[in-house]
Protein backbone atom coordinates (compact mmCIF):
# COMPACT_ATOMS: atom_id res chain seq x y z
CA UNK A 1 0.00 0.00 0.00
CA UNK A 2 1.25 3.36 -1.54
CA UNK A 3 1.49 6.07 1.18
CA UNK A 4 -1.00 8.34 -0.98
CA UNK A 5 -3.52 5.30 -0.11
CA UNK A 6 -2.95 5.74 3.47
CA UNK A 7 -3.31 8.73 3.26
CA UNK A 8 -6.31 8.87 1.56
CA UNK A 9 -7.73 6.08 3.80
CA UNK A 10 -6.95 8.48 6.98
CA UNK A 11 -9.42 10.95 5.47
CA UNK A 12 -11.86 9.14 4.74
CA UNK A 13 -12.21 8.08 8.15
CA UNK A 14 -11.55 11.44 9.37
CA UNK A 15 -14.36 12.89 6.89
CA UNK A 16 -17.17 10.29 8.13
CA UNK A 17 -16.62 11.37 11.74
CA UNK A 18 -16.61 14.91 11.20
CA UNK A 19 -19.77 14.08 8.61
CA UNK A 20 -21.52 12.53 11.74
CA UNK A 21 -21.40 15.38 13.90
CA UNK A 22 -22.44 17.93 11.13
CA UNK A 23 -25.57 15.72 11.14
CA UNK A 24 -26.27 15.70 14.83
CA UNK A 25 -25.80 20.23 14.61
CA UNK A 26 -22.56 19.98 16.51
CA UNK A 27 -20.80 21.62 14.28
CA UNK A 28 -20.91 24.20 11.52
CA UNK A 29 -19.87 23.83 7.82
CA UNK A 30 -16.87 26.45 8.23
CA UNK A 31 -15.52 24.50 11.46
CA UNK A 32 -15.82 20.99 9.90
CA UNK A 33 -13.80 22.17 6.57
CA UNK A 34 -11.03 23.83 9.10
CA UNK A 35 -11.09 20.40 11.15
CA UNK A 36 -10.32 19.01 8.62
CA UNK A 37 -7.84 20.95 7.08
CA UNK A 38 -9.64 22.54 4.01
CA UNK A 39 -12.30 25.15 2.66
CA UNK A 40 -15.89 25.18 4.01
CA UNK A 41 -16.65 24.73 -0.25
CA UNK A 42 -14.45 22.27 0.02
CA UNK A 43 -16.23 20.28 2.45
CA UNK A 44 -19.71 20.61 0.80
CA UNK A 45 -18.83 18.83 -2.28
CA UNK A 46 -17.31 16.15 0.12
CA UNK A 47 -20.57 16.07 1.65
CA UNK A 48 -22.62 15.86 -1.86
CA UNK A 49 -20.53 13.25 -3.20
CA UNK A 50 -21.10 11.17 -0.11
CA UNK A 51 -24.45 11.41 -0.48
CA UNK A 52 -24.66 10.61 -3.71
CA UNK A 53 -21.96 7.58 -4.12
CA UNK A 54 -21.43 6.79 -0.71
CA UNK A 55 -17.28 6.02 0.15
CA UNK A 56 -16.61 5.92 -3.34
CA UNK A 57 -17.10 9.51 -3.84
CA UNK A 58 -14.32 10.62 -2.16
CA UNK A 59 -11.78 8.22 -3.98
CA UNK A 60 -8.84 10.65 -5.00
CA UNK A 61 -9.47 9.52 -8.93
CA UNK A 62 -5.85 10.88 -9.49
CA UNK A 63 -4.33 7.97 -7.89
CA UNK A 64 -3.59 4.55 -10.18
CA UNK A 65 -3.63 7.52 -13.13
CA UNK A 66 -0.61 7.80 -15.44
CA UNK A 67 1.18 11.28 -15.20
CA UNK A 68 0.90 12.90 -18.50
CA UNK A 69 4.19 14.07 -17.77
CA UNK A 70 5.03 10.65 -17.54
CA UNK A 71 8.88 9.37 -19.43
CA UNK A 72 7.62 7.06 -22.29
CA UNK A 73 8.49 3.40 -21.79
CA UNK A 74 10.32 3.05 -24.43
CA UNK A 75 12.91 5.44 -23.61
CA UNK A 76 13.09 4.28 -19.75
CA UNK A 77 13.68 0.72 -21.55
CA UNK A 78 16.43 1.94 -23.74
CA UNK A 79 18.33 3.63 -20.21
CA UNK A 80 17.75 0.45 -18.09
CA UNK A 81 18.97 -1.66 -21.43
CA UNK A 82 21.83 0.66 -22.02
CA UNK A 83 23.28 0.12 -18.30
CA UNK A 84 22.53 -3.74 -18.30
CA UNK A 85 24.79 -3.69 -21.57
CA UNK A 86 27.74 -1.54 -21.22
CA UNK A 87 27.87 -0.24 -17.92
CA UNK A 88 26.85 -3.01 -15.17
CA UNK A 89 28.51 -2.43 -11.68
CA UNK A 90 28.59 1.54 -12.22
CA UNK A 91 27.33 3.97 -9.36
CA UNK A 92 24.31 6.30 -10.76
CA UNK A 93 25.84 9.20 -10.72
CA UNK A 94 28.86 7.78 -12.64
CA UNK A 95 26.82 6.09 -15.29
CA UNK A 96 23.88 9.66 -15.69
CA UNK A 97 27.03 11.21 -16.61
CA UNK A 98 28.51 9.14 -19.12
CA UNK A 99 24.80 8.46 -20.37
CA UNK A 100 24.18 12.13 -20.54
CA UNK A 101 27.49 12.99 -22.69
CA UNK A 102 27.81 10.24 -24.35
CA UNK A 103 24.60 8.97 -25.37
CA UNK A 104 22.33 12.22 -25.60
CA UNK A 105 20.48 11.28 -21.99
CA UNK A 106 18.33 14.24 -21.30
CA UNK A 107 16.47 13.20 -18.30
CA UNK A 108 17.76 14.14 -13.94
CA UNK A 109 19.59 12.55 -12.06
CA UNK A 110 16.41 11.17 -9.45
CA UNK A 111 14.31 9.77 -12.49
CA UNK A 112 17.66 7.83 -13.57
CA UNK A 113 18.25 6.52 -10.32
CA UNK A 114 14.60 5.51 -9.23
CA UNK A 115 14.44 3.35 -12.46
CA UNK A 116 17.26 1.75 -11.86
CA UNK A 117 16.24 1.20 -8.56
CA UNK A 118 12.82 -0.41 -9.51
CA UNK A 119 14.39 -2.15 -11.98
CA UNK A 120 16.39 -3.93 -9.62
CA UNK A 121 20.09 -2.68 -10.57
CA UNK A 122 20.68 -0.37 -8.13
CA UNK A 123 20.19 -0.96 -4.32
CA UNK A 124 18.88 1.78 -2.04
CA UNK A 125 21.14 3.46 0.42
CA UNK A 126 21.78 2.65 3.87
CA UNK A 127 20.23 5.10 6.17
CA UNK A 128 23.46 7.07 7.29
CA UNK A 129 24.89 7.39 10.24
CA UNK A 130 25.32 10.43 13.03
CA UNK A 131 26.37 13.65 11.49
CA UNK A 132 29.84 14.60 12.06
CA UNK A 133 31.27 17.78 11.32
CA UNK A 134 34.10 17.93 8.36
CA UNK A 135 37.14 20.11 8.82
CA UNK A 136 37.11 23.27 7.02
CA UNK A 137 38.97 23.49 4.01
CA UNK A 138 42.40 25.30 4.02
CA UNK A 139 41.69 29.03 2.16
CA UNK A 140 43.98 28.88 -0.51
CA UNK A 141 45.35 26.45 -2.66
CA UNK A 142 49.50 25.46 -1.87
CA UNK A 143 48.01 25.71 1.96
CA UNK A 144 48.08 22.61 2.63
CA UNK A 145 48.36 19.05 0.33
CA UNK A 146 47.57 15.41 0.67
CA UNK A 147 49.50 12.56 -0.33
CA UNK A 148 48.63 8.99 -0.23
CA UNK A 149 48.75 5.43 -1.66
CA UNK A 150 45.66 3.28 -2.80
CA UNK A 151 46.46 -0.34 -3.49
CA UNK A 152 43.52 -2.10 -5.78
CA UNK A 153 42.91 -4.15 -8.59
CA UNK A 154 42.65 -1.24 -10.87
CA UNK A 155 43.03 -3.41 -14.03
CA UNK A 156 41.36 -6.91 -14.34
CA UNK A 157 44.30 -9.35 -12.33
CA UNK A 158 46.59 -6.95 -11.37
CA UNK A 159 47.05 -5.08 -7.94
CA UNK A 160 48.91 -1.67 -8.48
CA UNK A 161 49.65 1.28 -5.85
CA UNK A 162 47.70 4.99 -6.81
CA UNK A 163 50.00 7.37 -6.01
CA UNK A 164 47.75 10.65 -5.48
CA UNK A 165 48.64 13.96 -4.45
CA UNK A 166 45.56 16.33 -4.14
CA UNK A 167 44.99 20.41 -2.62
CA UNK A 168 43.33 20.71 0.75
CA UNK A 169 41.10 23.46 -0.49
CA UNK A 170 39.94 22.75 -3.63
CA UNK A 171 40.19 18.87 -3.99
CA UNK A 172 42.45 19.67 -7.24
CA UNK A 173 44.38 16.37 -8.14
CA UNK A 174 48.01 17.73 -8.99
CA UNK A 175 49.94 14.29 -9.39
CA UNK A 176 48.26 10.76 -9.52
CA UNK A 177 50.01 7.76 -11.19
CA UNK A 178 50.55 3.61 -11.04
CA UNK A 179 53.28 2.07 -9.07
CA UNK A 180 53.84 -1.35 -8.45
CA UNK A 181 54.77 -0.23 -4.75
CA UNK A 182 54.22 2.99 -2.93
CA UNK A 183 57.12 3.82 -1.14
CA UNK A 184 59.89 6.78 -0.60
CA UNK A 185 60.90 6.73 -4.11
CA UNK A 186 56.93 7.16 -5.56
CA UNK A 187 56.53 9.81 -3.31
CA UNK A 188 59.23 12.07 -4.39
CA UNK A 189 58.35 11.66 -7.75
CA UNK A 190 54.47 12.76 -6.86
CA UNK A 191 56.12 15.97 -5.02
CA UNK A 192 58.23 16.63 -7.73
CA UNK A 193 55.53 16.87 -10.31
CA UNK A 194 53.37 19.43 -8.22
CA UNK A 195 56.56 21.59 -7.49
CA UNK A 196 57.51 21.36 -11.63
CA UNK A 197 53.69 22.64 -12.27
CA UNK A 198 52.74 24.44 -9.38
CA UNK A 199 55.95 25.49 -6.98
CA UNK A 200 56.59 24.99 -3.27
CA UNK A 201 53.35 24.73 -1.15
CA UNK A 202 53.46 25.10 2.79
CA UNK A 203 52.37 21.92 4.53
CA UNK A 204 51.86 18.17 3.47
CA UNK A 205 49.39 15.77 5.41
CA UNK A 206 49.94 12.16 4.80
CA UNK A 207 49.73 8.42 7.00
CA UNK A 208 51.88 6.87 9.23
CA UNK A 209 53.66 5.10 6.94
CA UNK A 210 57.14 4.14 6.85
CA UNK A 211 58.23 6.32 3.91
CA UNK A 212 57.12 9.11 5.59
CA UNK A 213 57.38 8.60 9.52
CA UNK A 214 59.49 6.56 11.89
CA UNK A 215 57.26 4.80 14.42
CA UNK A 216 58.37 2.86 17.69
CA UNK A 217 55.37 0.62 17.23
CA UNK A 218 52.77 -0.03 14.59
CA UNK A 219 49.90 2.48 15.03
CA UNK A 220 51.92 4.34 17.21
CA UNK A 221 53.14 7.95 17.99
CA UNK A 222 55.84 9.53 15.04
CA UNK A 223 58.98 10.07 15.84
CA UNK A 224 60.03 13.41 14.85
CA UNK A 225 63.87 13.03 16.18
CA UNK A 226 64.38 10.10 13.73
CA UNK A 227 63.86 12.04 9.88
CA UNK A 228 63.37 9.09 6.89
CA UNK A 229 64.06 10.35 3.12
CA UNK A 230 61.22 12.10 2.50
CA UNK A 231 60.82 13.93 5.93
CA UNK A 232 64.38 15.23 5.59
CA UNK A 233 64.16 16.61 1.98
CA UNK A 234 61.01 18.53 3.08
CA UNK A 235 62.35 19.70 6.01
CA UNK A 236 64.78 21.22 3.26
CA UNK A 237 62.97 22.75 1.26
CA UNK A 238 60.74 24.45 4.58
CA UNK A 239 57.85 22.62 4.36
CA UNK A 240 56.19 21.21 7.31
CA UNK A 241 54.86 17.20 7.37
CA UNK A 242 51.83 16.09 8.99
CA UNK A 243 51.05 13.07 10.61
CA UNK A 244 47.55 11.83 10.27
CA UNK A 245 46.25 9.59 13.49
CA UNK A 246 43.31 7.81 11.76
CA UNK A 247 41.43 7.11 8.62
CA UNK A 248 38.74 10.20 9.42
CA UNK A 249 41.50 12.76 9.76
CA UNK A 250 42.25 11.88 6.02
CA UNK A 251 38.60 12.03 5.69
CA UNK A 252 39.00 14.58 2.51
CA UNK A 253 41.68 12.18 0.84
CA UNK A 254 39.90 9.00 1.62
CA UNK A 255 36.56 10.31 -0.05
CA UNK A 256 38.93 11.09 -2.89
CA UNK A 257 39.96 7.17 -3.29
CA UNK A 258 36.39 6.01 -2.72
CA UNK A 259 36.02 8.08 -5.61
CA UNK A 260 38.20 7.11 -7.77
CA UNK A 261 38.25 3.20 -6.75
CA UNK A 262 34.82 2.75 -8.40
CA UNK A 263 34.96 5.07 -11.19
CA UNK A 264 38.71 4.53 -12.58
CA UNK A 265 38.90 0.88 -13.08
CA UNK A 266 35.62 1.17 -15.26
CA UNK A 267 36.72 3.73 -17.19
CA UNK A 268 40.22 1.59 -17.84
CA UNK A 269 38.16 -1.40 -19.10
CA UNK A 270 35.77 1.10 -20.87
CA UNK A 271 39.06 2.45 -22.77
CA UNK A 272 40.89 -1.46 -22.92
CA UNK A 273 43.73 -0.51 -21.04
CA UNK A 274 45.30 -3.58 -19.20
CA UNK A 275 49.02 -2.64 -19.15
CA UNK A 276 50.44 0.18 -16.63
CA UNK A 277 52.52 2.44 -19.30
CA UNK A 278 49.23 2.82 -21.04
CA UNK A 279 47.17 3.52 -17.51
CA UNK A 280 49.30 6.07 -16.89
CA UNK A 281 49.35 8.07 -19.87
CA UNK A 282 45.78 7.85 -19.83
CA UNK A 283 45.57 8.69 -16.31
CA UNK A 284 48.17 12.65 -17.20
CA UNK A 285 45.92 13.19 -20.67
CA UNK A 286 42.09 12.06 -20.07
CA UNK A 287 41.34 11.10 -17.07
CA UNK A 288 42.69 13.66 -14.82
CA UNK A 289 42.04 16.86 -16.59
CA UNK A 290 37.98 15.52 -16.39
CA UNK A 291 37.93 14.37 -12.83
CA UNK A 292 39.42 18.03 -11.91
CA UNK A 293 36.58 19.66 -14.02
CA UNK A 294 34.19 17.62 -11.97
CA UNK A 295 35.32 17.53 -8.73
CA UNK A 296 37.34 20.31 -8.00
CA UNK A 297 35.88 23.18 -6.30
CA UNK A 298 37.06 26.39 -5.92
CA UNK A 299 38.61 27.62 -2.91
CA UNK A 300 37.45 29.61 0.27
CA UNK A 301 39.53 32.34 -0.66
CA UNK A 302 40.95 34.15 -3.67
CA UNK A 303 44.67 33.83 -4.31
CA UNK A 304 47.76 31.29 -3.55
CA UNK A 305 50.22 29.97 -1.27
CA UNK A 306 52.41 28.12 -3.67
CA UNK A 307 55.71 30.08 -4.58
CA UNK A 308 58.10 29.93 -7.05
CA UNK A 309 60.77 27.40 -6.72
CA UNK A 310 64.26 29.12 -6.97
CA UNK A 311 67.92 28.19 -5.45
CA UNK A 312 69.60 24.46 -5.85
CA UNK A 313 67.51 22.14 -7.98
CA UNK A 314 64.72 20.36 -6.88
CA UNK A 315 65.92 16.51 -8.35
CA UNK A 316 69.00 17.01 -6.10
CA UNK A 317 66.76 17.33 -2.56
CA UNK A 318 63.97 15.43 -3.53
CA UNK A 319 66.00 12.54 -3.84
CA UNK A 320 67.04 9.32 -1.83
CA UNK A 321 70.61 10.57 -0.03
CA UNK A 322 72.81 8.28 1.84
CA UNK A 323 76.36 8.87 2.92
CA UNK A 324 79.95 6.69 1.39
CA UNK A 325 83.30 6.07 1.79
CA UNK A 326 85.57 5.60 -1.38
CA UNK A 327 87.12 2.35 -1.28
CA UNK A 328 90.96 1.87 -2.38
CA UNK A 329 89.67 1.13 -5.62
CA UNK A 330 88.19 4.71 -6.15
CA UNK A 331 84.47 2.91 -6.16
CA UNK A 332 81.89 3.36 -4.14
CA UNK A 333 79.37 0.20 -2.67
CA UNK A 334 75.86 0.93 -3.08
CA UNK A 335 72.93 -1.36 -3.18
CA UNK A 336 74.82 -4.15 -4.26
CA UNK A 337 76.21 -1.86 -7.06
CA UNK A 338 80.10 -0.60 -7.80
CA UNK A 339 79.90 2.66 -8.78
CA UNK A 340 83.40 3.53 -10.40
CA UNK A 341 84.19 7.60 -9.53
CA UNK A 342 86.20 8.52 -12.93
CA UNK A 343 89.17 10.32 -12.92
CA UNK A 344 89.08 13.67 -11.91
CA UNK A 345 91.19 16.76 -12.76
CA UNK A 346 91.31 18.71 -9.49
CA UNK A 347 92.11 15.48 -7.34
CA UNK A 348 94.38 12.39 -7.69
CA UNK A 349 92.05 10.09 -6.55
CA UNK A 350 89.29 10.15 -4.10
CA UNK A 351 90.11 6.82 -1.82
CA UNK A 352 88.70 7.11 1.75
CA UNK A 353 86.57 10.61 0.78
CA UNK A 354 83.39 10.33 2.13
CA UNK A 355 81.22 10.79 -0.41
CA UNK A 356 77.07 11.54 -0.94
CA UNK A 357 75.19 9.22 -3.26
CA UNK A 358 71.83 10.30 -5.25
CA UNK A 359 69.33 7.98 -6.11
CA UNK A 360 66.45 9.41 -7.93
CA UNK A 361 62.75 8.62 -8.55
CA UNK A 362 63.54 6.98 -12.21
CA UNK A 363 66.62 5.08 -10.96
CA UNK A 364 69.23 6.83 -11.83
CA UNK A 365 72.34 7.69 -9.54
CA UNK A 366 75.02 10.22 -8.66
CA UNK A 367 77.80 11.08 -6.48
CA UNK A 368 78.41 13.73 -5.01
CA UNK A 369 81.75 15.46 -2.83
CA UNK A 370 79.99 18.54 -1.16
CA UNK A 371 78.11 20.60 -3.58
CA UNK A 372 80.45 19.06 -6.96
CA UNK A 373 79.04 16.12 -8.17
CA UNK A 374 81.50 13.56 -9.13
CA UNK A 375 79.55 11.47 -11.60
CA UNK A 376 76.29 10.09 -12.93
CA UNK A 377 75.09 6.82 -13.31
CA UNK A 378 72.32 4.81 -14.98
CA UNK A 379 70.18 2.53 -13.02
CA UNK A 380 72.20 -0.54 -13.61
CA UNK A 381 75.62 1.58 -12.62
CA UNK A 382 76.83 2.14 -15.71
CA UNK A 383 78.86 6.08 -15.94
CA UNK A 384 76.59 8.31 -17.64
CA UNK A 385 79.64 10.16 -19.66
CA UNK A 386 79.05 14.21 -19.84
CA UNK A 387 79.57 16.16 -22.22
CA UNK A 388 83.28 17.53 -21.03
CA UNK A 389 84.31 14.24 -20.23
CA UNK A 390 83.13 12.99 -24.20
CA UNK A 391 85.63 15.92 -25.47
CA UNK A 392 88.33 14.65 -22.83
CA UNK A 393 88.40 11.43 -24.10
CA UNK A 394 88.27 12.59 -27.99
CA UNK A 395 91.14 14.87 -27.55
CA UNK A 396 93.42 13.77 -24.30
CA UNK A 397 95.70 16.47 -24.88
CA UNK A 398 96.56 17.68 -21.46
CA UNK A 399 95.41 21.46 -21.03
CA UNK A 400 98.72 22.05 -18.56
CA UNK A 401 100.79 21.81 -22.29
CA UNK A 402 98.93 24.35 -23.65
CA UNK A 403 101.08 27.73 -23.66
CA UNK A 404 100.24 31.42 -24.68
CA UNK A 405 101.48 32.93 -27.39
CA UNK A 406 101.64 37.01 -27.67
CA UNK A 407 102.52 39.21 -30.79
CA UNK A 408 103.82 42.20 -29.36
CA UNK A 409 102.57 43.68 -32.30
CA UNK A 410 98.97 42.50 -32.08
CA UNK A 411 95.82 45.09 -30.41
CA UNK A 412 93.84 44.09 -27.60
CA UNK A 413 91.74 41.05 -28.72
CA UNK A 414 94.21 39.45 -31.13
CA UNK A 415 95.88 37.08 -28.43
CA UNK A 416 95.62 33.93 -29.17
CA UNK A 417 96.65 30.23 -27.83
CA UNK A 418 99.00 27.85 -29.42
CA UNK A 419 100.24 23.95 -28.30
CA UNK A 420 103.60 24.14 -27.43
Amino acid sequence: MTRATVLQEVRQMRFEELYERRQRRTLTMAEAGEMLGVTERTFRRWRGRYEAEGREGLQDRRIGRTSARAVPVDEALRMVTLYETRYTGWTVKHFHERWQVDHGGRRSYSWTKKTLQAAGHVARAPRRGAHRKKRPRKPLPGMMLHQDGSTHEWVAGCRWDLIVTLDDATTEIYSAFFVEEEGTLSSFRGLREVMETKGLFSSLYTDRGSHYWYTDEAGGKVDTTRLTQVHRALQQLGITLIPAYSPEARGRSERVFRTLQDRLPKELALAGIIEMAAANRYLAEQFLPAYNQRFAVSAPEVGTAFIPWVGTPHAEILCVQDDRVVANDNTVHYRRQRLQIPQDPHRFHDVKVTVRVHEYPDGTLAVFHGPRCLARYQADGQLIETEVESRRRKDPTPRSRARLIVDPRATVGETFSARG
